[in-house]
């Protein structure tokens, strides 16, 4: 498996898959139609690419793994590898998060037709809270929240009841509710998930605007 895994990489990166050097081996097994595959190696030798050519870009494949890949992977230190897996979980993961919860952030600033502001650091570790929607003098509370499946759901939905003592200092202090916004990609697009709770925080603003 390792062996067929640096292969693999390797012919995809230097390109010996590609139609200039093995010719377009789908369009010739259908016009081949083969029983089996001796057939289809037959067709293939005298009509596509010959066996001759096959071993040569096999020979430069060798090449290409024993002088360049292996002269990079020599140049790889032990840091190096701490730091790229440093890099994947810390920096990548944090800047994927950050992207979503921005995506999200533009789609409730064109519905609200209100600033969303970022919470105050204090806000966050206090009352666990990401965002905020002043009304008047009073401010509603907003946590944005990426999730993947309802595994991850769930756990969030645990961690809400956890919160809620947070939250209520919130609403006591500020007199507006905090409110979960949950987002998931679909079609490649972040979208919200649960999009009922767009209807809550409107009808929280009325209130808070009838009061105030």
């Amino acid at each position: 498996m390792p062996k067929e895994w640096i292969l693999n990489s390797a012919v995809n990166r230097f390109q010996f898959n590609f139609k200039k050097n093995v010719g377009s081996t789908s369009e010739s097994i259908r016009k081949c139609s083969p029983n089996n595959i001796e057939e289809w190696q037959n067709y293939y030798f005298e009509n596509v690419r010959s066996k001759e050519h096959i071993e040569e870009l096999g020979r430069k494949l060798y090449i290409k793994i024993t002088e360049i890949i292996q002269f990079e992977v020599d140049q790889i230190t032990e840091q190096d590898c701490i730091d790229y897996l440093l890099k994947l979980v810390i920096d990548r993961t944090f800047d994927g998060y950050m992207t979503e919860i921005k995506t999200i952030y533009e789609q409730l600033k064109d519905v609200f037709h209100l600033p969303i502001n970022a919470a105050p650091d204090e806000w966050d570790r206090l009352y666990n809270v990401d965002f905020y929607i002043q009304v008047g003098k009073k401010y509603i509370g907003i946590q944005i929240k990426p999730v993947n499946n309802s595994i991850q759901l769930a756990q969030i939905h645990k961690e809400y009841n956890l919160q809620k003592s947070t939250h209520k200092k919130f609403y006591d202090k500020y007199g507006g509710n905090v409110y979960y916004i949950f987002s998931e990609k679909k079609d490649n697009k972040k979208v919200i998930k649960n999009p009922e709770v767009i209807d809550e925080i409107k009808l929280e603003i009325k209130r808070i605007e009838s009061i105030c």
